[in-house]
């Protein structure tokens, strides 16, 4: 055991052998101990030369230490000093940790060299994967620290491995739900060397539950103001939804984005955050931004930017944005945040175009924000935020750009108050080359694919100073521009008024108005200049050819000819072409064409907007091609213009006619609806009718039974005559109402005949329309088979009326019966004045009943009525129906004699024809030789089938 002694530092006596030696020494004795303890004390001992003698103890002792963690693993103890050594030979942290500044550096490439020794073998890897499942804290946590490390020496091979694993990815998972946390934390940093760059395995974790253990987690720590834990988690979620659109929509369909809302609460007093928080925050606001990055689909990030909105998480954004005491940086990333939430999000936009600062008075967010952008003092990275918010908000908002353009319009100048408009002109002119560049990008960005606000911001009259008449916007911009002004002021400007004039031709005639705007140009492209100058002289040309392609030769002097023949004399197609090639080649252009966000890296770079690199791209190329055309071929493609311009309005002129007849025909459906509903409860009320007129025939008649027996044996005159003059006033009461009723009834009936006869004379023209007629005007001849339905029950209706006045006819024989039998002196006698008074209740409920009888007719009368009204309008509608149906049958006789007329023509051609080939001497079959020889072989096959 001496060579123990000298690793542990006891005394030895001789020579101390070297640490290769010892090293060596000890492998032996791993290799070759029976003791379990002996082999433990030389792993250990190994560990503690690992990280001085690295090299070494790598070289020697890794397959031994392998060997170790394959038979030893009932010893936790050997176990983990054996994955600790490995740790230790792998792993490059603790060499730089450990290294001084005045020693050589090692060979950077160790770790990674002894990993790939390591995992050659596969089943270390899976080997390493099943210990880290031990629940061993002395086991587990430093197999954590070596997979980590592996991960990050040879990630994606490493990757590969755990992925064919079986429950690889799941075994990790496991780390996350650890009680303990520093196992757990551990475990959040392997799995994000786990997930870079590994869209397969970032769905595996995902799935996993992985966000719902993360978001615990952060929420467990404090959200914002937790520690570096936070931090780690967070960078494990970006690594799981950037530019993954699968774990992107499961985190959003999880409603996990509501979950983010409390990491932005804020409080009144924001002073004093510490570091890691302002990193938190600054992690977090990118988490936000992944998922509504302009570089995902549409679809995914518009989704996402509804939840984010209706969870009220814009709305926290904004009260940071607003608040007070926030780090510039956090500010800034907030501005950039709250950008891609609102952009192309009319909800969003419409909802920050409401937002105000808590100032006095109150002034909107954007009109705030845009002062800071202005403003040269503010730092440069706030004020491309600031521009970047801006163009966000006016992303495919025509509401918003309406309401930009409209602050510097005449009518609508406020002069208590700043507006977007006058800050923006302000900047325009400003002294500050960076702001002249912002506010001309936001100008033109308030005109991208807007016609018609183009042509309104014409209108702007800007007063340049006391005493001088005011100019208009667009000739101020060129005043500027030919004064020969810093380039990045030259270049806003110029991209302005290329997006102005762009795909607007009145803009163009107005700029085509003002005589030294062209040779202006001309001169600044002809002209050979320095390499900073040819980026103007390409936009130069570009503004030319834009005031060629978009010209309606409203104005002689330049018409496109002209301007055509001017490039040819003083510049060159060829050398005009090069110039405005110049624009393309620009290194700045192809970094602006890279995404929406303005990222420069100083104020000198600040040359191009990403929207205007996509108008170059699409106006390049046939500006080149138009400067090429003769003016032959411009007529030609200007008539073409107006020919699918005209083809453009006819068929907007038949969508509008569609359109129209489609809500016609969906009003008369409903109205057909309206009267079937109506008449089905027309038919209830009637059928409830009869049932109760039958009833009260029945009653009628058990009453008069009654009544009669009554009558055959009494004797009484007195009690009887008393009786029925009481029952004979009521009853002529009755008849009365009877006889209105009646009279009512037969007004009644001549309406009906006449909506019958109406039906009828519109039914006939209907029967004689042609089938021609009949297919084309399928869906309009469903109203009229309808008004044949609703006579039928109009029909029926009057039958049941006809009946109800039979039975009331009977009431009235009946009562005439009475009251002759209350004439009659042969009646009872005193004796039975106990039933006469009973006969006389009988009576006077009977005649309640009667009244209430009448009643329920006079309002099915009115019902009936109310029935026969709309009936009379749909009759109405149907007659118009039928004089568009004959007007369009008496068209399609027109076309069919046209046709004829045609047919007849072509047959007197045909027939001539015939006659100079007969002339001719050529053999001409006629048409009837040819039937007759049809009919001929038709007969001798008919012959040869019946000798057959």
């Amino acid at each position: 055991m001496n060579f123990l002694r000298g690793v542990m530092g006891g005394p030895s006596a001789g020579p101390q052998p070297s640490g290769a030696e010892t090293i060596q020494k000890l492998c032996d004795r791993v290799a070759s101990s029976t003791l379990l303890d002996d082999r433990r004390d030389a792993v250990r001992a190994l560990k503690s030369l690992s990280k001085k003698y690295r090299l070494e103890v790598g070289t020697q002792a890794m397959e031994h230490l392998v060997h170790v963690l394959q038979t030893d693993r009932s010893d936790s103890e050997i176990i983990g000093y054996a994955l600790d050594t490995l740790y230790n030979i792998i792993s490059n942290d603790l060499e730089e940790e450990e290294q001084e500044e005045n020693l050589p550096k090692q060979i950077d490439d160790l770790g990674s060299q002894f990993t790939e020794i390591f995992i050659k073998q596969q089943d270390n890897v899976t080997l390493l994967l099943s210990l880290v499942e031990e629940f061993d804290f002395h086991v587990r946590w430093p197999g954590v620290k070596l997979l980590t490390s592996l991960l990050k020496q040879q990630g994606p091979q490493v990757q590969q491995i755990i992925l064919v694993s079986p429950m690889g990815v799941s075994r990790l998972m496991d780390l996350l739900a650890d009680s303990r946390e520093v196992i757990r934390n551990d475990g959040v940093l392997l799995l994000q060397q786990l997930t870079k760059s590994n869209a397969a395995i970032q769905k595996i974790v995902a799935f996993e539950n992985a966000f719902e253990r993360l978001l615990d987690i952060i929420t467990e720590e404090g959200n914002s103001d937790g520690g570096i834990v936070v931090e780690d988690c967070l960078l494990l979620l970006q690594n799981l939804l950037k530019n993954n659109n699968s774990n992107q929509n499961f985190f959003k369909e999880g409603s996990y984005i509501q979950r983010m809302k409390p990491w932005f609460e804020v409080g009144d007093d924001n002073c004093g955050w510490s570091a890691q928080k302002v990193t938190n925050l600054h992690l977090m606001l990118q988490l936000v931004r992944v998922l509504v990055s302009p570089t995902n689909p549409p679809g995914a990030t518009s989704s996402c930017q509804k939840a984010m909105f209706h969870c009220g998480l814009l709305q926290q954004l904004c009260t940071i944005l607003m608040a007070t005491g926030v780090p510039a940086d956090i500010l800034t990333e907030t501005i950039n945040t709250v950008s891609e939430v609102i952009r192309g999000c009319q909800m969003n936009q419409d909802y920050f175009a409401s937002v105000n600062a808590p100032s006095n008075p109150p002034r909107p967010a954007i009109v705030v924000l845009l002062m800071s952008m202005v403003n040269e003092r503010q730092p440069f990275v706030l004020r491309c935020a600031v521009l970047y918010c801006f163009q966000c908000f006016l992303y495919k908002n025509q509401k918003g750009q309406g309401e930009i353009v409209s602050t510097l319009l005449p009518s609508t100048i406020d002069g208590n108050s700043v507006s977007a408009g006058q800050l923006l002109c302000g900047g325009l002119f400003s002294t500050d080359s960076l702001s002249n560049w912002c506010a001309a990008v936001a100008l033109a960005h308030a005109l991208q694919e807007n016609a018609s606000l183009k042509e309104q911001l014409l209108r702007v009259q800007l007063a340049t100073s006391i005493g001088n008449p005011p100019v208009s916007l667009l000739q101020q911009c060129t005043n500027i521009l030919s004064q020969g002004s810093k380039v990045q002021t030259r270049v806003g400007l110029l991209m302005l008024l290329c997006t102005w004039l762009s795909n607007c031709s009145i803009a163009v005639t107005h700029f085509l108005h003002n005589t030294a705007n062209i040779p202006f140009l001309t001169g600044q492209i002809a002209e050979n200049l320095g390499e900073e100058e040819q980026l103007v002289q390409g936009l130069c040309a570009l503004l030319l050819g834009i005031s060629i392609y978009y010209n309606d030769n409203s104005l002689e002097n330049y018409r496109k000819e002209k301007l055509k023949q001017l490039i040819e004399k003083r510049i060159g197609r060829e050398n005009f072409i090069e110039k405005l090639g110049f624009i393309s080649k620009h290194e700045l252009y192809s970094r602006a064409a890279q995404k929406p966000q303005p990222s420069f890296s100083s104020p000198d770079h600040m040359m191009f907007d990403h929207e205007f690199t996509k108008l170059v791209k699409e106006l390049e190329g046939v500006i080149s091609k138009a400067i090429y055309k003769s003016s032959e071929e411009d007529k030609k493609e200007e008539e073409v213009k107006k020919t699918l311009e005209q083809h453009d309005s006819i068929v907007t002129h038949y969508k509008k006619v569609i359109r129209e007849q489609d809500q016609e025909l969906e009003e008369l459906k409903q109205r057909v609806n309206t009267l079937t509903s109506q008449n089905e409860q027309l038919q209830a009320t009637v059928t409830q009718q009869v049932s109760q007129i039958q009833q009260h025939k029945d009653q009628y008649n058990l009453l008069k039974v009654q009544l009669g027996k009554d009558t055959q044996h009494h004797n009484s005159h007195g009690d009887a005559f008393q009786v029925n003059g009481f029952q004979t006033e009521e009853v002529s009461r009755l008849k009365e109402e009877l006889e209105e009723w009646k009279t009512k009834h037969e007004v009644l009936q001549g309406q009906l005949r006449e909506r019958e006869s109406m039906s009828e004379n519109l039914k006939s023209p209907q029967l004689e329309m042609g089938t021609a007629e009949q297919s084309s005007q399928t869906s309009k001849s469903g109203g009229l088979e309808h008004n044949d339905e609703l006579q039928k029950e109009l029909e029926v209706l009057r039958s049941q009326i006809q009946l109800q006045a039979a039975e009331i006819s009977k009431l009235q024989l009946e009562n005439q019966k009475l009251q002759k039998a209350a004439a009659d002196p042969v009646l009872g006698d005193g004796a039975t004045a106990a039933n006469s008074s009973d006969l006389e209740g009988r009576l006077q409920q009977e005649i309640k009943e009667l009244k209430s009888e009448v009643k329920a007719l006079s309002e099915e009368k009115e019902v009936l009525k109310q029935h026969l009204d709309s009936s009379s309008s749909t009759v109405a509608i149907l007659q118009d129906e039928k004089s568009r149906l004959q007007q369009e049958v008496a068209e399609s006789k027109k076309e069919q004699d046209d046709l004829l007329v045609l047919l007849a023509d072509q047959d007197q051609k045909l027939l001539a024809l015939k006659t100079k080939l007969k002339d001719l001497g050529f053999p001409v079959e006629d048409d009837d030789d040819i039937e007759s020889g049809d009919q001929g072989d038709e007969d001798e096959d008919g012959d040869e089938e019946e000798q057959d």
